[in-house]
């Protein structure tokens, strides 16, 4: 699976627009083609890169939140050092206007998370991939060290393709710590858990004892997958890969698992190498072991009827 080391997406193009000159040099046959913004990166923290087809100069930036702001190179990259005391992994809008060679400008609005140098480790814990209402589909991660979650991405193959299923805002986690991420938003109270009230959300399955996020509408999570959590510079932290005969193996979750095999998350990219995740119910969820991780199906298991338990440790009894 092809993935871009960009982390910040194009929001929308505002304008592209060319000068009288460029319009003359049209009329003429001879015209440049406008530059193509290709994305952002935040290489280190306190910088971020514009990346463009062609070699262009800035005309004007602004930046939401303000910061101060230096040029540091300009061409078909655009580094710029940003002067700023946010977290890391805050998200920031770039409202920025280049200008190539040939007078052709292009305005664009681009979004980007400051670097979060401070990555915590987890593993994915617990999944909810059946839905019965109130009861709704679940990722449970497990803190193993302490840090800031901004800007980490949940990836839902099957469901999401290449985008993310989920970010986060920063949020800073202790070492033990369970976060559960729901993928349906349908009742009153549903509040993100970003501070130190675990207990403000108010949605069934809550934990006063976890963080809770929910994810705004309805996303189904099928249990054909691959899930998994990737950092700022697409480095996976953590997957599973799961196979059901209800859902046949889509292509999207056929290249996310040869990418987690490339990248040693998965002992294997194909549907034999997955957890067998049928007979998972809304109360039978799919769990991790206690046994050291393997990266394979050996580490998973689903419980015993009754026995999900989002935000709390896995229910040892097995259904298989």
């Amino acid at each position: 699976m092809k993935r871009y080391f960009f982390i910040c997406p194009v929001l929308v193009f505002l304008a592209c627009t060319c000068s009288t000159e460029t319009a003359l040099q049209r009329l003429l046959g001879t015209a440049a083609a406008a530059p193509v913004f290709y994305g952002c990166k935040v290489p280190v923290e306190g910088e971020v890169q514009f990346l463009f087809s062609s070699e262009v100069k800035v005309l004007s930036m602004y930046l939401d939140p303000p910061m101060e702001t230096e040029i540091l190179d300009q061409g078909e990259t655009v580094n710029i050092r940003i002067s700023t005391s946010l977290p890391g992994g805050s998200k920031v809008t770039a409202d920025i206007l280049v200008e190539d060679g040939n007078k052709n400008t292009l305005n664009v609005l681009a979004s980007f998370r400051t670097r979060n140098s401070r990555m915590p480790a987890f593993v994915i814990n617990e999944i909810r991939t059946a839905y019965s209402k109130p009861k709704v589909e679940f990722i449970e991660l497990k803190i193993l060290k302490g840090g800031n979650l901004g800007a980490l991405r949940l990836f839902a193959a099957y469901d999401k393709g290449e985008e993310p299923l989920f970010e986060f805002p920063p949020v800073e986690v202790r070492t033990g710590e369970y976060i559960v991420v729901h993928t349906r938003s349908i009742e009153e109270g549903l509040k993100d858990e970003t501070g130190t009230n675990l207990s403000a959300s108010r949605g069934t399955d809550s934990s006063p004892g976890a963080r809770d996020f929910w994810i705004p509408g309805a996303v189904k999570l099928h249990s054909t997958n691959a899930l998994y959590g990737m950092d700022q510079d697409n480095r996976i932290i953590d997957g599973v890969l799961l196979s059901n005969s209800e859902y046949k193996w889509k292509e999207p979750v056929a290249a996310a698992a040869r990418l987690m095999a490339d990248q040693g998350a998965w002992a294997g990219p194909e549907p034999g190498d997955a957890f067998n995740s049928d007979g998972n119910t809304a109360t039978r969820t799919i769990c991790r072991t206690a046994q050291p991780d393997s990266n394979s199906a050996a580490d998973w298991y689903i419980t015993v009827t009754s026995g999900a338990t989002p935000g709390k440790a896995n229910n040892p009894g097995r259904y298989k």
